[in-house]
């Protein structure tokens, strides 16, 4: 009886044993199951929050472009496009330039006086009247212009952006003079037009993009003092033929051009005045779809005009054209040949393509000398500025006869840009 009474005690302990080891396990198991619910709820709510940035990221984004879209509407492009004469280097100019102590040449001090003008502007476009074959060749003036490298980067401390090579100075150390002039100003990076290595170079034109707005640049020149194109290198130099001419605006234009300038070599020396075959080539270029013309090679000014042109489609535009931008650094002595400008003109691209020249200015320049100096003593005066101060009195001004001499110097300009 008793050993039933046991049994029967010891199989209900078991069986409780049994329900309590069940019941633990049955809690081990719903710990693990809410342990790893809520470590995945976790990472869930962990990438939703980061899901969440990215979204929000991406629809302010969105929201952002979409705004921009929106609300951008196309405006007017307006910019500054400054423009100067004939870059000569007589051999009094070199010497001029000379450090006897370090044996380098140094041209910087000549344009102190005028190089916020040609900074300032958007761009600013130059022409070249010497080589830079390189100093083994020898420095030489005219009639056959050699000069040192240096120039080419006081050139671009200035900020000349563009300089056109074809005139009748470019072959006057031969192609090797004319690569190697290439070469420097490549250097000094200083974009050239007009004259090239190579028969590709020739065929591509060179573009400028100012605030948006792409610019042409073709060069041309009536000769080259009569030394002959290279045999089988008549791409090194772009003459004044009207087929060329008219293939180089027709792939400008095939290239969306929003303006093309034409940089001319053309003209009678030492006249201030345009004779009939510039105004005839100029009419020419306007009605192909030239802008603006910049004239040089004369050593003198002459007029400016800013026109409005029928073109060949029967459609107007404003085009602008100086026959002549004189000498900008050079040391002549015949009359008109020290005086100069730095021309200045801002142009707008407007939304509907046209462009119209919505002022013209320029900055009088006179190429001084002190001969009382052996080198440094050559200098771009700022003709109104001297004058100004003089008359102010202010220390340093000029003497009366250098206040004198600019005097008449402006009147000439004057007359003769105005005319």
């Amino acid at each position: 009886m008793k050993k039933n009474i046991q049994d029967n005690k010891h199989t209900k302990l078991s069986k409780i044993l049994n329900i309590f080891i069940i019941a633990i396990f049955i809690i081990l198991i719903c710990i693990a199951i809410l342990n790893n619910t809520i470590n995945t709820d976790s990472k869930n709510t962990t990438y939703s929050i980061y899901q969440k940035e990215i979204e929000n990221d991406i629809t302010t984004n969105d929201t952002k472009i979409k705004y921009d879209e929106n609300n951008t509407t196309e405006t007017d492009t307006t910019f500054t496009f400054c423009a100067i004469g004939d870059v000569m280097c007589h051999n009094t100019q070199y010497w001029d330039a000379y450090n006897s102590s370090t044996k380098t040449y140094d041209f910087s001090y000549v344009f102190d006086e005028i190089n916020t003008y040609t900074k300032n502007a958007d761009i600013t476009v130059a022409s070249l009247e010497t080589s830079f074959a390189g100093e083994e060749r020898g420095y030489s003036n005219y009639p056959t212009f050699n000069s040192p490298d240096n120039l080419a980067y006081s050139l671009k401390d200035i900020g000349i952006d563009v300089i056109s090579t074809a005139g009748n100075h470019c072959l006057d150390m031969g192609f090797s003079g004319l690569s190697r002039t290439i070469d420097v100003l490549d250097k000094a990076n200083i974009s050239h037009v007009g004259t090239y290595k190579t028969q590709e170079d020739q065929d591509k034109i060179l573009f400028k993009y100012v605030n948006g707005v792409k610019i042409a640049f073709i060069n041309y020149t009536y000769g080259t003092n009569g030394i002959p194109i290279p045999k089988n290198k008549e791409f090194c130099v772009n003459l004044i033929d009207k087929n060329l001419i008219n293939k180089h605006i027709k792939t400008a234009k095939d290239q969306n051009a929003d303006i093309i300038v034409a940089c001319m070599h053309w003209g009678t020396e030492y006249r201030t005045t345009a004779n009939e075959e510039q105004k005839e080539l100029a009419d020419f270029l306007f009605k192909k779809g030239v802008d603006i013309i910049l004239g040089n090679h004369p050593h003198t000014l002459e007029p400016m005009e800013k026109r409005t042109v029928t073109l060949e489609d029967g459609t107007t535009k404003e085009c602008f054209v100086i026959y002549a931008l004189g000498n900008f650094i050079c040391d002549q002595n015949a009359e008109n040949t020290r005086n100069s400008i730095i021309l200045n003109l801002t142009i707008t691209k407007h939304t509907d393509g046209n462009i119209s020249i919505d002022k013209i200015n320029y900055v009088p320049i006179y190429m001084y000398k002190n001969t009382s100096i052996k080198t440094r003593g050559m200098r771009l005066i700022d003709i109104n500025k001297a004058i100004s101060d003089f008359e102010a009195k202010i220390e340093g001004a000029v003497d009366v006869n250098l206040y004198d001499l600019l005097k008449k110097q402006l009147s000439k300009i004057i007359s003769i840009i105005e005319k």
